[in-house]
């Protein structure tokens, strides 16, 4: 199914996050984990996110609207980034925190997880937080063209033991495109399931 994303809103502090009446799928991770280029390989296009070789360059929430299908993916600050000065990086902690917390149009989030890595404490901090707000979860692993088959299932193993729920972590490369059509379906899921839609079902 086609889809179309825009860029509709860009929020640096926490009285500019109102105004867009949709449902949302956030999407969170590390500072140099690829989110800019997730988004732009969603959307087809280059350069709808900026993408930088510097982390951190996100220090806004960006909203993109989905069309046709009315909801909105939220582009979060990259976390983790210790080159910026913590007065900065509390700034960004807290306005996450903001947006995550009791917000009715927020339906869950996709945390972006370095394929290559092991399970880093600030992803675990991360995931464990929005597991208190019992917010759903669906965790794709990044860069997965870096790794070898081995590799990818042992980090789907690894994500999976550590979040449950039985969905197995999805594996994603934006270079490449593996794993687009499936995270489409992932995130409309996370859409519907207020609707009473089951989630998507697992790929291998």
């Amino acid at each position: 199914m086609n889809r179309t994303l825009t860029i509709v809103k860009t929020a640096f502090l926490a009285d500019q996050m109102g105004g867009v009446e949709l449902p949302q799928v956030a999407l969170a991770g590390r500072s140099n984990v690829g989110k800019s280029s997730l988004i732009n390989c969603l959307a087809g296009r280059r350069q709808l996110a900026k993408t930088s070789a510097t982390p951190g360059k996100t220090r806004s929430l960006n909203y993109y609207e989905v069309a046709p299908q009315g909801y909105c993916l939220v582009d979060l600050p990259g976390y983790g980034y210790a080159r910026c000065s913590k007065a900065e990086r509390d700034k960004w902690a807290e306005l996450i925190g903001l947006y995550l917390r009791d917000n009715h149009l927020l339906r869950g989030v996709a945390v972006l997880l370095d394929c290559r890595l092991d399970p880093q404490q600030n992803d675990l901090t991360l995931t464990s937080y929005l597991q208190h707000l019992r917010l759903p979860i669906t965790a794709v692993l990044t860069k997965a063209d870096k790794c070898s088959q081995k590799e990818r299932s042992q980090r789907q193993r690894q994500w999976g033991d550590l979040l449950g729920g039985g969905e197995t972590p999805l594996v994603f490369s934006a270079k490449t495109g593996l794993g687009r059509e499936a995270l489409w379906r992932r995130l409309d899921a996370l859409i519907n399931v207020a609707g009473g839609a089951t989630t998507a079902p697992a790929e291998p």
